[in-house]
């Protein structure tokens, strides 16, 4: 009985390994797909020798109970010995598990800078793709806008407002470079706080601004101590609290067009993307400049050519006056009263322009007509008479050759044209006359009527008025005359006795 109770409980301990020992095999067995290839053998050598002590611990229950005279201590010293190996063993595959863990933790520890280290390049990238996205569009919205105005103060504004909001500057001023002073004057200027920059004057050379202009190359200061010698106000520059400072030259087909000053009032290190979209902000402000001021020029060589045009058709009809000296005036005063009734029949800008070139030319045919002819003294023969009236074919084809002049040839050639058809060159009627030389007919008329001629004495206005009034429907276009009457020229007279005729026409401006 006594060595009963010892036997029983090293049965129930050894049964225990062995339902251990089972366990373990069961799940080396099942999980042997999983073991790293390099590590196999030694976990299969694992295995038989968990089975070594499986077969180790049911011959050590059986003896106990057989009562065998087998030596126990050989059997003992054997299960020591394979625990021993079992334990080295397992102590190798863990080491080499782990060694191979640690390679594969610091192999995933590179791959994660790696990984880290990507997206942050990818981040660095995305924002700058961002910023030169939003670069490239604004130097679009510069572009849309600068193009959509020749006007050089509007495209300066709108060009500085781009420069403040997108380049993230606090002040910016344009000066433009004057050719003939050398000078850079101020033109433009956005968020100053005062108003002393206004009016700016430099020689090239003076100051950061006239030596960018002079070197051709952007000058930056970063600093309040460098940004002072670039400003020739020093107490100004402490007002405005400016401590950073920067001028790029306005360059365009290689000719300095003035220069772009940028104000900072924080320290400001600009790096290479900023200067770049910088230099292409100026390369567009310098072409708007340059396009402001061909349009400019060519703006100041239409009008003089205008001017010379107008001049030139003003001294023909001076020219027409000298010949026929009874005339004196005559020219320069039925433009003026055409001008002012064409414009009571909504005859306005480049026709009313046209208008009054042929008032001026009305009479330009007549440089054809023969001194004998033009001057003389009595009555016209019916020879010379068909001579005289052929003076506004002569003046049809004196202008009609011009192309700057063929919008006025109305005037000079139907101005004889009488609206119930009895007029000359061509006998137009009514409407057909057009309504220019319908105007002009009744300002000529008039004006030769109340004006001293060789062939009658200057007529009171109210009769030349009332004269009109009477051929209203015959000589003159009816309407034309009611608008006339009611004009300065007539006004005063009895109203009465210068009711025209009740026809009246459709007026077509």
């Amino acid at each position: 009985m006594s060595s009963l109770v010892p036997r029983v409980i090293v049965t129930i301990l050894v049964g225990c390994g062995i339902a251990f020992l089972l366990g373990a095999i069961a799940r080396s067995f099942r999980h042997r797909h999983h073991i790293p290839h390099r590590l196999r053998a030694s976990w299969f050598v694992v295995g038989g020798l968990m089975a070594f002590f499986l077969f180790g611990y049911l011959v050590f229950v059986s003896l106990q109970w057989a009562e065998s005279a087998f030596p126990l201590e050989l059997l003992v010293g054997g299960i020591f010995f394979g625990g021993s190996l079992f334990v080295w063993l397992l102590t190798s595959v863990s080491f080499a598990a782990l060694r191979q863990l640690h390679e594969q933790q610091q192999v995933l520890e590179e791959r994660n800078r790696q990984l880290a280290t990507e997206i942050e390049r990818r981040s660095t990238a995305e924002k700058r793709a961002a910023a030169r996205l939003h670069y490239l569009s604004s130097l679009h919205s510069i572009d849309m806008l600068i193009s959509a105005s020749l006007d050089l103060q509007v495209t300066l504004n709108v060009f500085l407002e781009q420069i403040v909001s997108h380049l993230d500057v606090d002040a910016a001023a344009v000066l433009l470079f004057d050719r003939a002073g050398h000078v850079l004057e101020y033109a433009a200027g956005k968020g100053f706080r005062t108003t002393g920059v206004a009016g700016r004057r430099l020689r090239l050379g003076a100051g950061c601004a006239g030596r960018a202009a002079l070197e051709r190359r952007m000058i930056h200061s970063s600093a309040l101590e460098e940004a002072q010698p670039c400003w020739p106000q020093p107490d100004l520059l402490e007002q405005e609290g400016f401590v950073g400072y920067c001028a790029q030259p306005l360059i365009a087909k290689g000719e300095v067009r003035g220069v772009l000053e940028i104000y900072h009032r924080k320290p400001f290190h600009p790096d290479p993307e900023w200067s770049e979209y910088l230099e292409s902000l100026a390369g567009r402000a310098a072409v708007a400049i340059e396009n402001a001021a061909l349009f400019n020029q060519l703006q100041r060589a239409h009008a003089e050519l205008v001017i010379a045009y107008d001049t030139t058709i003003e001294g023909w009809g001076r020219a027409l006056e000298l010949r026929d000296k009874e005339t004196s005036g005559h020219t320069e005063r039925v433009a003026t009263m055409t001008r002012e009734l064409a414009q009571q029949f909504g005859i306005e800008g480049e026709r009313l322009v046209h208008v009054t070139r042929g008032a001026l030319l009305h009479d330009i045919g007549k440089m054809a007509i023969p001194d004998a002819v033009l001057m003389k003294e009595g009555p016209l023969t019916p020879e010379e008479r068909a001579v005289m009236e052929r003076h506004p074919v002569y003046a049809f084809e004196m202008l009609s050759p011009i192309p700057y002049l063929q919008p006025a040839i109305d005037i000079p050639y139907c101005h004889h044209e009488r609206w119930d058809g009895s007029g000359y060159p061509r006998g137009l009627k009514g409407e057909q006359i057009p309504l220019p030389a319908r105007i002009f007919a009744v300002v000529d008329t008039y004006d030769a009527l109340v004006n001293q001629r060789r062939y009658h004495d200057a007529w009171p206005p109210d009769k030349a008025c009332a004269h009109i009034a009477k051929q209203a429907g015959r000589h003159f276009d009816p309407a034309v005359v009611e608008v006339f009457l009611a004009s300065r020229w007539c006004r005063g007279t009895d109203a009465s006795s210068l009711e025209p005729p009740k026809a009246r026409s459709r007026v077509k401006a």
